[in-house]
């Protein structure tokens, strides 16, 4: 099955922009993945193909229209009525990795690019099924180079797509935590050797090694994964301690 994306922008020239190389382009010509763009302009009312207009209540920018966005919006829905569709917008929720493999395991992914100062508010009022997402605390001048980097963290997941079939459970954010450090060769650089606990051969121990330093990256770096990673985890224990005293009665 061929996930399918679909993204409003009113820029479609950007598309598949960087997506149309490496492995997320060799799996556009396998067709693992396909995409249409969807211009809002196309559903302007007026001559000038307008799209935004001033924000109510006065301040500097322009805001897109809801009775626009949203005709766009029931378009997309009609073709793909099953996939989730995706504002990006620095108000949204910050999105996820188990977020992405959610939709990377379904038929496809509609994402709809902000512009200006945002969207006139009552396109969520009244198409509540649309999710909001932001990649991080950060301003884009457009929802476009988002919606690129949804779409990649996406395609690399689909099947065939990475050559290693692990590849995509051994990285940062698969068990909460961060990556840990990786190395190759040559064995010595500038005066700096890869561990030797990675030259060793010893699996167990090399898989002890990476464990013990995704959690030291994460508590360092991300206290706020390192916490949940945490609470996880005690909360995995005491389910089992729970388990084990009602067996044992």
């Amino acid at each position: 099955m061929t996930f399918a994306a679909t993204i409003l922008t009113l820029y479609p020239e950007m598309f598949p922009g960087p997506l149309g190389t490496s492995l997320a382009g060799k799996a556009l010509e396998r067709g693992d993945w396909s995409f249409a763009t969807v211009n809002p302009r196309d559903f302007a009312t007026d001559k000038h193909r307008t799209v935004d207009d001033t924000p109510a209540g006065g301040g500097a920018g322009m805001v897109l229209k809801a009775d626009i966005l949203g005709a766009a919006v029931d378009h997309v829905i009609e073709r793909q009525p099953d996939a989730p569709i995706l504002a990006m917008t620095p108000r949204g929720k910050p999105i996820t990795q188990e977020r992405i493999r959610e939709i990377a395991c379904g038929p496809g992914v509609t994402l709809i690019c902000g512009r200006f100062e945002g969207f006139d508010e009552r396109l969520f009022e009244a198409r509540p099924e649309i999710e909001q997402v932001s990649l991080a605390d950060i301003v884009l001048s457009g929802g476009e180079p988002a919606a690129l980097a949804i779409l990649d963290a996406c395609i690399r997941l689909l099947p065939g797509v990475m050559g290693a079939a692990c590849s995509g459970h051994e990285e940062s954010f698969e068990d909460g935590l961060l990556e840990y450090p990786q190395y190759t060769r040559p064995q010595e650089w500038e005066g700096r050797t890869i561990p030797k606990v990675l030259r060793s051969g010893d699996h167990a121990k090399v898989a002890a090694w990476r464990k013990a330093k995704s959690e030291e990256i994460t508590r360092l770096r991300r206290p706020d994964l390192w916490e949940r990673h945490e609470g996880v985890r005690d909360q995995s224990a005491s389910g089992a301690r729970r388990k084990n005293k009602e067996t044992d009665q």
